[in-house]
């Protein structure tokens, strides 16, 4: 494997502009597309067209941005909006700590902390679905270049949305935004593992049931039970055992 990576890429440059490539088809379409709804729920709800569009350009997380602005509109303090926000970015912790350790150990510096504002959902998935084919000295500068378009596409995507608010009907906006959770689902089954397909089927599975019995802890009470059998069923079941090679 290390041999067929070594070939994909001839240096860093190439790397990047392959990670843009990849990153210009469908994953930045979803995100526009995502992104167009959003701007247009911004101004649907009041806000100005400076609040929407920063959010994109500082906090560049779908999720973490529909909740602060639903907080704002709804009139929460500034502590609940930001304890909120925090808890949908919970998920960057792990996200960071199975992506950031596959770059190599040169890459492993004080750029990350810059670099990782490049991180979300789709650049996410996608690395993790293609980094084992790319060698390890490659992998910062096509993730670089994968982040770095999609952060980029999500600017003009809200700014769009904001205008065209009004035009297009209610339900059109919120599909809009569902897109993109969406396309990261059925990216992210494509990622080897058995347990991150395992955790979704039991997450579809669960999550109807969770939101009958409590609607505001659905979500997280599905991704802790699912999560956690589907870790287990692979740690019995499909891991290697200690000591076998292969």
């Amino acid at each position: 494997m290390q041999g067929m990576a070594g070939q994909r890429f001839h240096d860093r440059k190439d790397a990047f502009w392959s990670g843009i490539r990849d990153g210009a088809g469908a994953p930045a379409i979803v995100l526009f597309a995502g992104m167009v709804g959003f701007g247009a729920m911004g101004r649907t709800n009041g806000l100005d067209i400076w609040f929407t569009s920063f959010t994109s350009i500082f906090m560049f997380a779908l999720p973490g941005q529909v909740v602060l602005l639903e907080m704002a509109v709804s009139g929460s303090s500034f502590v609940a909006i930001a304890l909120a926000v925090t808890l949908t970015a919970t998920r960057f912790v792990t996200m960071t700590v199975t992506l950031f350790p596959q770059f190599h150990k040169d890459d492993r510096n004080r750029r990350l902390y810059a670099s990782v504002h490049l991180l979300a959902m789709t650049a996410w998935a996608i690395s993790m679905r293609e980094f084992h084919a790319i060698e390890a000295k490659h992998r910062w500068s096509y993730f670089v270049g994968l982040g770095l378009l999609c952060w980029l596409i999500s600017i003009p995507g809200t700014i769009l949305g904001f205008f065209l608010a009004g035009s297009v009907p209610t339900y059109i906006t919120l599909g809009l935004i569902l897109i993109n959770p969406l396309f990261f689902l059925l990216t992210f089954t494509e990622v080897k593992p058995w347990a991150n397909r395992i955790a979704i089927m039991l997450g579809c599975a669960f999550g109807p049931m969770f939101y009958l019995l409590h609607r505001e802890s659905s979500l997280l009470s599905t991704g802790l039970v699912a999560g956690t059998i589907a870790y287990f069923i692979d740690r019995k079941f499909f891991r290697k055992k200690p000591g076998v090679i292969g």
